[in-house]
């Protein structure tokens, strides 16, 4: 059973930056395509990046140039640099593998606001 646990978050201003990580135990890790997901207030999780074992990146469109993500197959631990934020970013981040098949961990808090 693979958990997993996100940190970083917190409040930061407009334009400001965060990195976040995922921490994942279990030695399944390495095999899947990982991605991080955001849920806002009133509205559905969405995926915003994802990497794959082979470090392939692909990112929503909403966040293409502003986020980067990455990932340390050795520490089972995927990252989400996140640069420019905006207010719009605000929500609770999760990692799963891509397609989600995981349990959701508690997810980390992102608050965008002056």
């Amino acid at each position: 059973q693979v958990q997993l646990v996100e940190s970083g978050g917190g409040l930061v201003q407009p334009g400001g930056s965060l990195r976040l990580s995922c921490a994942a135990s279990g030695s399944m890790f390495i095999i899947y395509t990982m991605g991080w997901y955001r849920q806002a207030p009133g509205k559905q999780r969405e995926l915003v990046a994802s990497i794959t074992r082979g470090s392939r990146t692909d990112y929503a469109d909403v966040v293409k140039g502003r986020f980067t993500i990455s990932r340390d197959n050795a520490k089972n631990t995927v990252y989400l640099q996140m640069n420019n934020l905006k207010p719009e970013d605000t929500a609770v981040y999760y990692c799963n593998s891509v397609p989600h098949s995981y349990s959701w961990g508690q997810g980390t808090q992102v608050t965008v606001s002056s």
